[in-house]
């Protein structure tokens, strides 16, 4: 018999970001758990790529395209998501952009490239949570809101001081979450991936001199993939966790220890 605690059959999950990468690994896992599921991309492709292998697990599933980066179209999209799918039990803020590559030293960032990473990881980040946050509240019956972070966040990263500003302010952001709401049910933590083979970080994970240097330094001798966040996903959205709330998870296969 499955542990009920992590059986997710009759919860609703919103995962933006969710048609690729990390964000596709926690939707995969939380449909296989019972969950119904709405995905939230820019790209119509990805977004009906990853509805059909969302449905092959027999769920509910609803993809929508919204630039989190827009507040507008944050509170249709949860508008929307609410009437087809009637409710959301667990919110993973998981959209996300990485710097440029053309960014070669902090004196030379522009503020437009500043600004174009802070609009969605940040204040997408605040967006999406607003408009769950209020719906849970509103509801009556707690919820999940997850965030997630980088080790960017914990480590300091040359010529990307926008990207690691924005992934330090979601784990604050999350803690007062987590404190603010816990009277009203509803908990709060963060996922922090390492190095994690998707498509954002495909090009760095292929050059030979990264390899070279950093994968000796995972203590598990890989990068992580997409469904080395499944599990955790479940947890978080189901049962299991409702103690738990103002929690930062490290998912790097030991990096940040080594």
């Amino acid at each position: 018999m499955t542990y009920p605690g992590l059986d997710l059959t009759g919860k609703v999950a919103l995962v933006t970001g969710g048609n690729s990468g990390i964000g596709l690994g926690m939707a995969e896992a939380l449909a296989q758990a019972g969950a119904s599921l709405c995905v939230w991309g820019t790209s119509e492709t990805k977004n009906a790529s990853a509805a059909d292998k969302l449905r092959a697990y027999g769920g509910r599933v609803l993809t929508l395209r919204c630039d989190v980066s827009d507040e507008a179209a944050v509170e249709r999209a949860f508008a929307d998501t609410i009437g087809q799918l009637g409710r959301v039990d667990a919110c993973f803020a998981n959209a996300g952009v990485s710097g440029r590559r053309e960014v070669s030293a902090f004196v030379e960032m522009t503020t437009t490239e500043w600004r174009r990473v802070m609009s969605v990881n940040l204040d997408g980040t605040f967006f999406t949570l607003r408009a769950a946050a209020r719906h849970m509240i509103e509801r009556g019956d707690g919820g999940s809101l997850v965030v997630t972070s980088s080790l960017a966040a914990l480590s300091g990263q040359a010529r990307g001081e926008h990207y690691a500003a924005t992934k330090g302010g979601v784990i604050s952001m999350m803690k007062s979450l987590a404190v603010e709401l816990a009277r009203f049910g509803v908990r709060a933590n963060a996922i922090v991936p390492g190095w994690i083979d998707t498509p954002m970080t495909e090009r760095t994970l292929r050059w030979d001199k990264f390899v070279e240097r950093v994968l000796p330094r995972v203590p598990m001798r890989r990068w992580g993939v997409r469904e080395d966040f499944g599990g955790l996903a479940v947890y978080l959205a189901g049962e299991a966790s409702r103690y738990h709330t103002g929690d930062t998870f490290i998912i790097d296969g030991g990096y940040a220890v080594f």
